[in-house]
């Protein structure tokens, strides 16, 4: 898979990095970490699933255009299409899924709500679901390695762009498209990806996520009816490198990759907030765990990463959604005690209450060059200074106690939706994904608790 790209080329190898992937051949911890990304997927997903967002879509969307896939953690049902838009939006909707720094973005919530509309559809197994998921994860993820930082940095939500192309490989994958059709579904993907990071803290942001899915779904289908697109999308005059990166291709970052898969680089979050907020909870909860006291806090001083600027800089979130989005009431949050684990944490009465604001305005944040997962945090309190530093960027060496993690996390968010019984049967279908035989298997776990088959077929 290390082939080295020039410009010409770069979409036919980046198709041929990842079209050829088979589940027998992956790596273990590849598979490992994939079924680590479905299983955080599924969590975030009946965690969004009761969100404002959520039912905004079901009503708006959802409502106008009933079907037969299956909506995570809900009874209604819809088209193909509209199931990937909404399962996607909603499992971004708490800010809680995980992320990866070389696409620069969250490389489940495009791939996954896409790939998961498709095989219930055509009732692929869950071998051929896996498989999908990391052709898609891949190809975002290496995609983001050949245009690097220029695209995050223009103002482009790589979660909404480079999914798209994820969505639209895991999908192809899944169809088992031939070389020309990968690349025009890649072709149609590249002419429909968007996504701005000026809607970070509104329901614009999880919608990128529901739309990458959809779009890279719809990319795939209309290949396989016939459709074409551009098969040199990224590179060409015009294309994606040109108008969403400056040009900017960089063959060599995509050689260094060699064999590896990039799947094993997933970061997954235990803060439901922005990733970029999470070093400077972390190092905030060190000083706390040290016996510091609110109270005796005269100032806070925040180191981080220039990158954090326009991300998560919001200075005076009004909503719990733009808490999500802030250095300073999420470090506040952190050191008054807050639990960040829980998204019901982030709500629109805590941003007002008067010992965040209390908090919040002692903290500066001072941004400087160096690593977006890195971040250093100095308290000043009875009249001496304590200093703590975390790098949240580091992915796991543990991946068994790694899958102990997020089955706590997922227990936490997938019990309250479709109730114990459900989320134990679904834990234990994912664990052992590759063995299932029907992705419908999975998908009839997903009803809300109480709700019968049949009631939810009447």
């Amino acid at each position: 898979m290390g082939r080295r790209v020039s410009e010409p080329e770069a979409t036919q190898t980046l198709v041929g990095s990842v079209a050829g992937i088979k589940l027998k051949d992956a790596p273990e911890a590849a598979r490992t970490v994939a079924r680590h990304c479905v299983l955080d997927w599924f969590g975030c997903a009946l965690g969004g699933s009761t969100e404002q967002l959520s039912r905004i879509l079901l009503s708006e969307v959802a409502a106008r255009e009933p079907g037969e896939s299956t909506l995570v953690g809900r009874a209604e049902r819809a088209t193909l299409l509209t199931a990937a838009l909404i399962n996607g939006a909603m499992s971004h909707a708490l800010d809680f899924d995980d992320t990866h720094w070389l696409m620069n973005g969250h490389p489940s919530v495009p791939v996954l709500p896409a790939a998961l509309a498709l095989a219930e559809q055509e009732g692929a197994d869950g071998a051929a679901f896996l498989a999908a998921v990391i052709a898609g994860i891949e190809f975002e993820c290496r995609l983001g390695a050949l245009i690097g930082g220029p695209h995050y940095l223009a103002g482009w939500h790589a979660t909404g762009t480079l999914g798209t192309f994820g969505a639209a490989a895991a999908t192809s994958h899944l169809l088992g498209l031939d070389r020309d059709g990968w690349l025009n579904a890649i072709g149609l993907a590249g002419t429909q990806a968007a996504g701005l990071k000026s809607g970070f803290g509104t329901m614009a942001k999880p919608l990128h996520a529901g739309r990458a899915a959809s779009n890279g779904l719809l990319s795939a289908l209309l290949v396989r009816g016939g459709f074409t697109g551009n098969p040199a999308i990224i590179e060409t005059a015009q294309g994606f490198a040109a108008t969403h990166a400056g040009g900017a291709i960089d063959p060599a970052r995509l050689a260094s990759i060699g064999e590896r898969f990039l799947i094993t680089e997933t970061l997954f979050k235990y803060h439901a907030s922005c990733y970029l907020t999470h070093a400077p909870i972390e190092a905030a909860m060190q000083l706390r765990a040290d016996g510091l006291r609110p109270g005796d806090i005269e100032s806070v001083q925040v180191r981080g990463s220039t990158t954090c600027v326009g991300v998560c800089d919001i200075a005076e979130p009004e909503t719990g959604l733009q808490g999500k989005f802030s250095l300073r009431a999420t470090t506040a949050m952190a050191l008054l005690g807050d639990d960040t684990s829980d998204p019901a944490t982030f709500n629109d009465e805590r941003m007002g209450e008067a010992d965040l604001l209390a908090m919040r305005y002692r903290i500066t944040f001072t941004p400087e060059p160096g690593p977006a997962t890195q971040a250093t945090v100095t308290i000043r309190a009875g009249g001496r200074e304590r200093t703590a530093s975390a790098d949240t960027g580091i992915p796991a060496n543990d991946l068994d106690a790694q899958w102990g993690k997020l089955s706590a996390k997922f227990f936490a968010l997938a019990e309250p939706v479709i109730g114990r019984e459900n989320a134990r049967s679904l834990h234990s279908a994912i664990a052992g994904i590759e063995d299932v035989s029907s992705v419908r298997d999975i998908t009839s776990l997903l009803r809300p608790a109480g709700l019968s088959l049949e009631s939810r077929a009447g």
